[in-house]
């Protein structure tokens, strides 16, 4: 009897061939899948109070993009046309009070959050989606996962603090100075170069240049969402429902820590795929785009 072949060992054939061929292409060619993808189009989502917008773009099976702490759905403008390239709809909700999506900014849990995302995927009438969550994100797609898992065919959780320390570990999942380099650098008070000093320690890998990262920071959407975590309990989005999960981790991450790497798999068993990309830190997309959206378009191709 043959044996079967580990899934991780597969998905890293996968993944390397997948970024062998796109290195391989000539870039005439490239220039021309650029030049011919179709432009991204934004459409809008009511969902009682809540009024989402979505930018979209690519056709296919549906990609669900959730954004950073703070941040908006333009972070990720590379990483959705590989993915488009790669023969996905790729959906980009802006977090309320981001673009033009509103809604309640107080008194609101990661339930509510999830549900304005419910709300898109239910939109789109394909079926269940790809959810991923970066930083923030995941635990957005996490809650979404667990209150409505018949959306979700698999969860990308990308440079994801796991929100929980390995049993015996009396330290928080995210060190107190980290924390306070994140508030620093989305405080648009403060200087330019103590913001750059915080990006770099809390977002960035040691080379890359983060100014990148000082602008598109919305206090407000910030402040609703560290309100709604902070409102749910780590137990009621910990699981993240029962779809496969790839913790798509950044090998520079100081939020969430290499030291923790293990925690979700140990946890969660073989619905997690763990992969790390090199020389990236917890921003992850504006370091590292390419090899991002080739991670999540193999997941994804993988799953039934």
């Amino acid at each position: 009897m043959k044996r079967a072949i580990p899934l991780a060992i597969l998905f890293l054939a996968a993944f390397c061939a997948l970024s062998r061929a796109q290195d391989s292409t000539p870039s005439a060619a490239k220039s021309q899948v650029r030049i011919n993808r179709t432009a991204p189009l934004r459409f809008f989502v009511d969902r009682g109070p809540a009024h989402i917008e979505v930018i979209a773009q690519g056709a296919g099976p549906v990609l669900v993009i959730l954004p950073s702490l703070g941040r908006g759905a333009e972070d990720y403008e590379v990483v959705a046309k590989v993915l488009a390239e790669e023969r996905f709809r790729v959906l980009r909700p802006q977090p309320r009070g981001v673009g033009r999506s509103a809604g309640p900014m107080s008194g609101q849990t990661l339930h509510d959050l999830a549900a304005d995302i419910a709300a898109v995927i239910e939109h789109e009438k394909s079926g269940p989606a790809v959810v991923v969550g970066h930083a923030y994100g995941h635990f957005v797609a996490r809650m979404l996962a667990t209150d409505r898992p018949e959306l979700v065919r698999g969860l990308v959780l990308a440079a994801a603090s796991p929100g929980k320390v390995p049993k015996g570990v009396n330290e928080p999942p995210v060190k107190p100075e980290v924390r306070e380099a994140i508030r620093q650098a989305s405080d648009l008070s403060l200087p330019e170069a103590e913001r750059l000093s915080a990006l770099q320690l809390a977002f960035f890998a040691p080379d890359h240049d983060p100014h990148v990262w000082l602008g598109g920071w919305h206090p407000e959407t910030e402040k609703m969402e560290n309100e709604a975590s902070a409102a749910t309990p780590v137990d009621e989005w910990f699981a993240a429902g029962h779809a496969p999960v790839l913790d798509l981790q950044a090998e520079n991450d100081a939020v969430a820590q290499p030291k923790f790497r293990s925690v979700l798999k140990t946890e969660l068993g073989d619905r997690v795929t763990v992969l790390v990309i090199p020389n990236a830190g917890h921003a992850l997309a504006p370091e590292q785009p390419e090899a991002m959206a080739n991670a999540i378009a193999v997941f994804s191709h993988s799953l039934p």
